[in-house]
């Protein structure tokens, strides 16, 4: 079990990684839509990639970030019926949804979007728009974000299955004291701290 466990802590880094630096992707997208923006109403020009960019980092930021909400424990949850029950039992039921829902889920989701992806690399498919950008990268970020996420369930599963055997700690509470916003805010700031040593 301490072999799961090791594993469930790397997936766990991992994705805390990804989505320390997936975070950074929103402020370049605002930076691209402010500067489009300004673009567009001083010199009444614009191109059709920085819309498109900017829905691709959206779409980066949207799937490869799921695994870390899953992580934070902070995906949708309906805790209206399983509030009632006690926590051993909550954990058996989140265990059932990551083994029959979520997993199949992941695995149908890469298979079927594979195929697309490779068939938008191999024809170098562009978008339809005048100006607009190629399309697989953004066609990759599908499976890329259903694997981690993919990975992040495995991990779940792997902590409360430790949690029931009474060997780590209430795998289901947030570890964090800070909101989203607050932690990006420091992250910011110690990176122009940083930048300025």
């Amino acid at each position: 079990m301490s072999a799961l466990i090791n594993l469930s802590r790397l997936i766990d880094r991992l994705n805390e990684w990804v989505g320390r630096w997936v975070a950074w992707l929103v402020l370049a997208a605002v930076l691209i839509s402010a500067v489009n923006a300004v673009v567009r109403k001083a010199f009444n020009t614009s191109s059709n990639a920085f819309l498109e960019i900017q829905w691709y980092l959206f779409a980066a930021v949207f799937l490869l970030a799921a695994g870390y909400t899953m992580l934070r424990q902070e995906h949708v949850r309906i805790d209206v019926i399983l509030g009632r029950f006690s926590k051993r039992t909550q954990v058996k039921v989140e265990m059932f949804g990551i083994a029959v829902f979520l997993m199949p889920f992941v695995f149908t989701v890469v298979d079927l979007v594979w195929p697309l992806v490779t068939k938008a690399y191999i024809s170098g498919e562009m978008s339809s728009n005048a100006g607009g950008l190629i399309r697989w990268p953004v066609f990759a970020l599908v499976p890329m974000g259903f694997v981690l996420l993919g990975l992040q369930g495995l991990s779940e599963f792997i902590k409360r299955w430790a949690f029931l055997q009474g060997l780590i700690d209430d795998p289901t509470k947030k570890q964090q004291t800070k909101t989203a916003e607050e932690e990006l805010a420091e992250i910011i700031r110690a990176k122009a701290e940083g930048a300025t040593k």
